[in-house]
């Protein structure tokens, strides 16, 4: 479109909410967890704060481990890195033969104290990869060598439910690029405004959670900045996320953790608020009778029912053309139509319509 002549790509650079999408709307892979004896409900229990103090009907969110998949083993580091109790072996060799007869294919491995000395969890990886070649192993001792208990078993987690589909997101694009001929490796924008290789972006999948939004935030900064503007709000919307942030300055605002559907994700990123209402995010009515927007979304392929997809179920952007705040005349650019009459009879899984 733009007549660019792809040899002379030397650097490329891609932001994705591929594993932002996986976790919003819980579409990761099936993950197992295994952790000291005594912590397998840390991921439940979480933290003593409160964010909606007075609702007494308030719930934590579901762990992104069933409790059955989390595992207790004995074993026990000291803060101090010296072996209080040594690692029962043959509780990791039958754990190992539960998870291949489930067909789990990955497990997150957070020890206490692991941080101080790693060697229980290599140990386990070790056993792990013996019993079960094809098991996947994600390590907290090398996701977030850090201590405090919840924050080091969520990032490891997070980690090893989004990696898979990183790992093959990543490699469909390589595939790509060497069809198009473009010389350039692939870099992957990172949530902290830096930026990996794809090889390190599939092993450390964590650090891509906010990778769209981040990118969305530089790009916006320097537009800004060519017009003499340095104090922005940037908001990012997209097919399954709405992600808002603030920049001062001229320069993003950073945090040391973030808050994804009330799971905490513990590494360094641009500090990022992120909604599960994006464009494609699909409207339905719950047993009560109130309409919902989300998590779930029509994504790409098929998208909202006014593409003309093949989307059978209403969005939010559906909402849009039929209030008339997308221009079904000039959408995307005047390259693609709107079926705004479409739009108005999607399927719902009750007979009411949420557009009146």
């Amino acid at each position: 479109m733009y007549n660019v002549d792809l040899n002379q790509v030397n650097f490329l650079i891609h932001g994705t909410t591929v594993a932002t999408n996986a976790l919003i709307e819980r579409k990761g892979v099936p993950t197992a967890l295994i952790t000291t004896k005594g912590f397998r409900d840390v991921l439940h229990i979480a933290r003593q704060s409160r964010p909606k103090l007075y609702d007494y009907f308030a719930r934590r969110p579901d762990s992104f481990i069933a409790r059955e998949y989390r595992f207790e083993v004995d074993e026990r580091m000291l803060y101090t890195g010296e072996v209080d109790t040594p690692l029962d072996e043959e509780q990791v060799y039958k754990i190992a033969k539960i998870l291949e007869e489930e067909g789990i294919g990955i497990v997150a491995v957070c020890l206490l104290h692991s941080y101080a000395n790693p060697a229980h969890e290599l140990r386990i990886r070790e056993i792990l990869k013996e019993a079960a070649p094809q098991l996947r192993v994600c390590l907290s001792c090398e996701t977030l060598p850090e201590y405090k208990e919840y924050e080091r078993s969520s990032t490891t987690v997070i980690n090893a439910y989004v990696m898979p589909i990183i790992e093959k997101y990543l490699g469909k694009i390589q595939d790509e690029i060497k069809k198009m001929g473009i010389q350039s490796d692939l870099h992957i924008m990172q949530s902290n405004g830096g930026v990996a290789t794809s090889q390190e972006a599939s092993k450390k999948s964590v650090q891509t959670v906010l990778s769209g939004p981040a990118a969305g935030l530089l790009g916006g900064l320097v537009t800004a900045k060519m017009i003499g503007i340095e104090d922005i709000i940037t908001v990012d919307m997209g097919g399954t996320s709405f992600d808002v942030s603030l920049a001062s300055g001229g320069k993003p605002s950073y945090t040391v953790e973030s808050d994804i559907d009330g799971h905490i994700i513990k590494v360094p990123m641009i500090d990022i608020k992120t909604l599960g209402a994006g464009g494609g995010s699909i409207a339905w009515v719950d047993a009560g009778g109130a309409l919902q927007v989300g998590p779930e979304s029509a994504g790409a392929d098929p998208g909202p029912v006014c593409y003309m997809r093949g989307g059978t179920r209403p969005t939010v952007s559906d909402a849009n053309a039929v209030l008339g705040y997308l221009n079904p005349g000039f959408f995307a650019n005047g390259d693609m139509g709107l079926d705004v009459e479409g739009a108005k009879k999607p399927s719902m899984s009750t007979s009411q319509n949420p557009w009146g």
